[in-house]
């Protein structure tokens, strides 16, 4: 900008500052008064920053604000005033304009407020300036909180933030072109703040205990002395390369060697040896022109396998919403050796003295949210810069112990998560939030490889501090889950490769350590997690779904309603205004809303709401004249009370959720929205390696591979090893290779191999080799591997490549499938039927069409679609859809009597409900019916129309009589019966049933003397059971037969003593008893003896059922007892009762509740040896009964610890 365009007002300020002659300034007498003034004006600069931009042009803090702070820093208010106009000047552009502008002018000005900022940062590269804040600094600093004003605080702030604001200033590209080891701008700044010695006041700001407050200022300048500086070469600054270094280094150096000879070897292949102005015309046989003829090439033959059509052709432009996203990353160069020596002192100093103390600070201000927005982006960087700086240099995890922790991965792991949640809300600010998600991916790497090294370590301590983080991380779901996440939501739009790249590295060695950690163990117990989703229950009418009451309490209800009706009518108490008894936003037709109207008035009759009853009979009156369904207008207050009364007691048809029996209307249904509420369901089961390999097996993880491998001449040796070994796990290991059969990956392959450096490549080449001979094995049995090059495959697909492919036959095909296809005669009545009712006003087309078809298993759904098909429709929008809540169709007394009459034929049937639909004249829904049952007394429960399931005969092993009658056991408790339609589908489930049935009808005439009441055993079942208990004991399972007779006992005199009836699970606490629950024997046991396997997967425990007395109980226990112990365990059994409530009880709980299991930081994984001897219950333990069992399993026990 030209001086002469400057401000006169902002001219004249400057110009009252003073001037420079030589290396002395002569400050003015109103210098303070003009510093003010000018951070004045900057305070109302305008959207263009004009004032900055001005001040930057006349180098204002250049010639005039740094020499008055070196010359004049005595002057504290003077000094005060400049170091705050220079924290303004010196802030970052970003900061200045909000956000990076789009406009072309405003880019202009950004642009040049950033390249006035670089000139800025050129002049704070002088050790006279940080000298005189060094000194300003400490000064401050030695002042005791009691002595410090707030001025002091503040002025130490702004000092902080200015030499933030220097660091923070972006290098200037075009002209620092300069190799490495030569010292560029931000290498003279760090030089001078290091001979300043400000270096060590952050130091100390970083260790004192006094000092806290500065801890986020501190970590944000230490981060940004160290950008783009690489933690592993520093490290190895000033040390000799070792030879696997320098090998490394000769290798890559001899593979371009190898490479540059090959392509220019090609070169000279390619080369005609005539001129190349005769060069010739070809004619390429068999690719056509845009004409019929052949396609005439004007070039030499070399370049035959690279025509194209395209040539010549202007380049497509692709959208910016689908280009790929950038790296954000700055190259990476090697500072001048001295500041890297400095560089690596500082880092040494700083993770003895300060990392673990700073870092803790830091997390405390972001946990309880003391920090700004976006600080967390520091304290990640931190993290994985010092540790890896530590991991290369010599490896003390002692001096990073604060961030090695499993509350550190929980944090990495949320942060992750949340930055992928605001990547995909905020677009706008993809970019950054990418870059904030990268950054976090980095920390996570950095972290386990700290982790991986301490496995290596020669201290066992190092190393059971490992195992026991491993242990925790590996246990969790989320930490194994979080890499096939990313890969799944991986956006190469949104996301750089760098970070796919890290993704991969990262994955590669999460594999490698749950490889290596899952290896010598069989058993391995890991947390999982299962989410429930189940429908939000849509809203009802009020009453919709209760029964109705019985009409004795009606008759109890109406003495106290007539009396309130009867004042309403007086006028003794005010009456409702305004009440509208229809739904005017509603598509049902006003004249069709008169039976909802009554059942409002007959629910506020049966909530007690007389008065309000009364005004929606009135307004009903009104809407609804004709007939007189309301009444007259000239009804007297007897006649009104008289039709309140017959409402009230009338049984009225509820509107109910109509159920479609087709399948297709079922479908259409479900296209509505509904809320989804999830449960969280945590169990623990045992892990396979190989079955978490498999979820990795997927087309879009595949292709996150595939495209960081189609960068291998860029990628390092080690990315392109992390891609291939998860490729080769995939084929190989899993025998997956199927999944690679793609044309994409197959043309990658055709690179590699046409690549003249692929020595370089060999295990590249190699895999690709095997992929493509696996290929061409297939291909030689299946002919459509070729066809099935084109597209990315699922496992079902892979496996129906490599096994067969199933054939659907017309036999084995579903009816729906089967009621899908239309002949010519069908199609040619459909169109008939279209042409004639389709001018018919106020009627469904659809209805009618549906109606009058031959074939009656049509729907609508099934009609529209064939509509759109043959031509005569343009979409299924063209069709309204079908009106739910309409059909209220009232129940006459001939429907009465015949459901009266199919439902006593049918009494007697297994499947009482279907029977009578399927004879009924007038077709109505299953709720219709069961609520029709139910309001005419002919069934007391919905449960009764269900469908009773028969037993497969034997399917135990044992005969019905093995029990008596009256000895029952269910596995369905009330609670565990669903209400609603779904019942019928009950025949199809598989669960295994219980082999008798309760008798409650003579419960109370059974004895006490250990034998039935009803019906004796017989010789040959009293033989099965003897044995059965006695091929128990041998098993070695005398110890739970004991435990199991214990709690049986228990639980009779527990029901005899409070009344309780509640399922009681069966906990075993003992490492045998639980072993004994998981022997299929002893559940074959269980269910014999009437015990309740887990209904559903929220129960996790067997249970005692309800229905089973004390008597039963008693008698299930004596029966388990050891034949010389049975007259013992009879006496026990007989005395149950009066025990102690001090003995020792069955831990069992009162309440049936799914158990949860807790969760916590941290968790430590013992192994248990089967051969350990287990605690003894309450009755003592069993061992010398018989061996235990020889099937036993080492387990893993997951135990919560707490960190220190």
């Amino acid at each position: 900008m030209d001086l002469c365009m400057m401000n006169c007002e902002l001219l004249a300020t400057c110009s009252a500052l003073g001037f420079l002659e030589g290396d002395t300034y002569h400050k003015e007498p109103d210098c303070l008064e003009s510093v003010k003034d000018l951070i004045r004006y900057l305070r109302h600069e305008d959207e263009t920053r004009d004032i900055r931009q001005q001040l930057g042009a006349a180098h204002i803090l250049q010639n005039d604000l740094i020499p008055i702070i070196v010359q004049y820093p005595q002057d504290k208010q003077l000094f005060d005033a400049v170091i705050r106009l220079m924290v303004n000047l010196t802030q970052p552009a970003v900061l200045c304009f909000g956000k990076l502008p789009q406009d072309a002018s405003f880019c202009h000005h950004y642009l040049q407020i950033v390249s006035y900022l670089q000139a800025y940062k050129e002049a704070f590269a002088n050790e006279k300036i940080f000298g005189v804040l060094s000194e300003k600094l400490y000064d401050l600093l030695q002042l005791d909180w009691e002595q410090r004003q707030e001025e002091d605080n503040l002025l130490t702030e702004r000092i902080l933030l200015l030499v933030r604001n220097v660091l923070h200033i972006p290098a200037d590209p075009d002209e620092e072109k300069k190799v490495d080891d030569d010292a560029n701008t931000h290498d003279r700044v760090l030089w001078a703040i290091h001979i300043s010695g400000m270096d060590d006041l952050l130091k100390f700001l970083a260790s004192s205990q006094s000092e806290q407050q500065w801890s986020l200022h501190v970590l944000e300048i230490i981060s940004l002395m160290f950008q783009n500086q690489n933690p592993e070469q520093l490290a190895a600054t000033g040390q000799a390369r070792l030879a696997k270094e320098r090998g490394t280094d000769m290798a890559e150096l001899e593979a371009l060697r190898q490479k540059e000879l090959a392509e220019k070897k090609s070169r000279i292949l390619q080369r005609s040896s005539r001129h190349s102005r005769f060069g010739g015309c070809y004619v390429i046989q068999g690719l056509k022109s845009i004409g019929d003829r052949d396609v005439v090439m004007h070039k030499g033959l070399h370049n035959v396998k690279n025509y194209s059509h395209d040539l010549g052709k202007d380049v497509r432009r692709v959208p910016k919403r689908r280009q790929l996203a950038r790296d954000g990353e700055g190259t990476p160069r090697r500072s001048a050796l001295n500041v890297r020596l400095f560089l690596k002192e500082f880092c040494v100093e700083f993770l003895e003295n300060c990392y673990n103390r700073l870092m803790y600070l830091v997390k405390d201000h972001l946990i309880r949210e003391k920090a700004q927005q976006h600080d967390e982006t520091y304290y990640l960087w931190a993290m994985t810069f010092f540790m890896a700086f530590n991991r290369a240099s010599s490896f003390q995890p002692q001096l990073v112990s604060e961030t090695v922790s499993v509350r550190t991965f929980h944090f990495i792991e949320q942060s992750l998560t949340n930055y992928y949640e605001m990547l995909l809300m905020d677009k706008k600010e993809a970019t950054s939030w990418s870059r904030r998600m990268h950054l976090a991916l980095k920390a996570y790497q950095e972290l386990l490889m700290t982790v991986h090294e301490m496995d290596h370590s020669q201290e066992e301590a190092v190393r059971n501090s490992s195992h026991i983080l491993k242990n925790n991380v590996f246990y969790l779901m989320e930490y194994r889950d979080l890499f096939l996440t990313l890969f799944r939501k991986f956006d190469e739009t949104k996301q750089p490769r760098s970070f796919l790249k890290d993704l991969v590295e990262t994955a590669h060695l999460f594999l490698k350590m749950l490889e290596r950690f899952c290896k010598g163990r069989n058993n391995l117990v890991v947390q999982s997690k299962k989410f429930k989703r189940r429908k939000k229950p849509q809203a009802h009418p009020p009453g919709s779904d209760a029964q109705p009451p019985a009409p004795e309490e009606l008759e109890k209800m109406w003495p106290g309603l007539a009396e309130h009706i009867a004042k309403c009518i007086k006028g003794s108490k005010p009456l409702l205004e305004d009440v509208v008894p229809f739904d005017a936003a509603s598509e049902i037709p006003l004249e069709e809303q008169r039976a909802e109207a009554m059942i409002r008035i007959q629910d506020s009759l049966l909530a007690g709401q007389a008065h309000e009853a009364l005004s929606l009979l009135r307004s009903a009156r009104e809407v609804w004249p004709e007939g007189d369904i309301f009444g007259s207008s000239s009804l007297g207050p007897d006649e009104e009370t008289e039709l309140l009364r017959q409402i009230f007691f009338t049984n009225l048809p509820r509107q109910s959720t109509p159920q479609t029996d087709e399948a297709e209307e079922a479908t259409e249904e479900e296209e509505v929205v509904e809320e989804e509420l999830a449960s969280v369901q945590v169990s623990e089961k045992e892990f396979t390696f190989l079955d978490y390999v498999k979820r990795f097996a997927s087309a879009n993880i595949v292709k996150a591979y595939v495209l960081l491998l189609k960068n291998y001449q860029q990628n390092s040796t080690h990315t392109n090893h992390c891609v291939v070994k998860m490729l080769h796990r995939v084929a190989h290991d899993l025998k997956m290779e199927a999944l690679l059969f793609q044309l994409s990956i197959f043309c990658l392959f055709n690179r590699l191999f046409s690549d003249p450096a692929a020595r370089a490549y060999k295990e590249l080449v190699t895999f690709a080799k095997y992929i493509v001979g696996k290929f061409f094995v297939l291909a030689s049995t299946n002919k459509k591997a070729y066809m099935e090059l084109l597209f990315w495959k699922s496992t079902a697909a892979v496996r129906e490549m490599t096994e067969g492919y199933t054939l659907v036959r017309e036999d084995e095909s579903s009816d729906a499938h089967k009621t899908s296809l239309w002949t010519e005669e069908e199609e040619e009545e459909l169109r008939e039927l279209y042409y004639k009712y389709k001018e018919v006003e106020d009627e469904d087309i659809l209805n009618n069409i549906v109606a009058h078809l031959s074939t009656r298993n049509r729907t609508r759904k099934q009609v529209a679609k064939r509509l759109v098909h043959l031509g005569l429709a343009n979409s299924m929008r063209d069709f309204p859809r079908e009106r739910k809540g309409t059909r209220i169709v009232l129940w006459t007394e001939d429907q009465e009597a015949e459901l009266r009459r199919l439902f006593e034929e049918f009494q007697g049937t297994d499947d009482i409900l279907t029977n009578v639909m399927r004879h009924i004249t007038a077709r109505r829904s299953k709720a219709r019916i069961i609520e029709k049952l139910l309001s005419m007394g002919l069934v007391s429960d919905r449960k009764e129309l269900y469908k009773k399931r028969k037993h497969k005969p034997g399917s135990l092993g044992m005969n019905k009589d093995t029990f008596p009658k009256d000895f029952v056991a269910s596995d369905l408790d009330e609670d565990d019966v669903e209400e609603g339609e779904e019942e019928e589908d009950l025949d199809s489930e598989k669960e295994e049933e219980p082999i008798w049935n309760y008798g409650e009808h003579d419960v109370g005439n059974r004895s006490l003397d250990g034998r039935w009441a009803n019906k004796k055993w017989g010789a040959a079942s009293d033989k099965d059971w003897q044995e059965l208990v006695q091929s128990l004991r041998q098993e070695g399972l005398s110890g739970p037969l004991l435990w199991l007779q214990n709690c049986l006992n228990r639980t009779a005199a527990d029901r005899e003593e409070d009344g309780c009836t509640q399922p009681v699970p069966l906990v075993p606490l003992s490492e045998e008893n639980e072993d004994a629950m998981e022997h299929r024997n002893f559940q074959k046991f269980l269910r014999k003896v009437g015990i309740r396997a887990p209904a559903s997967e929220q129960e996790s425990f067997w249970r005692i059922p309800a229905k089973l007395s004390p008597e039963q109980l008693r008698r299930v226990a004596a029966s388990i007892a050891p034949p010389e112990l049975e007259g013992e365990t009879k006496e026990q059994a007989a005395a149950e009762g009066h025990l102690s409530t001090e003995e020792p009880r069955c831990p069992m709980a009162e309440k049936e509740e799914p158990i949860r299991l807790p969760l916590g930081p941290k968790r430590s994984r013992l192994i248990i040896d089967g051969e350990e001897d287990e605690e003894n219950n309450s009755q003592g333990s069993s061992d010398e009964d018989g061996p235990r069992p020889a099937g036993k399993r080492k387990r893993l026990r997951i135990e919560e610890e707490e960190e220190d």
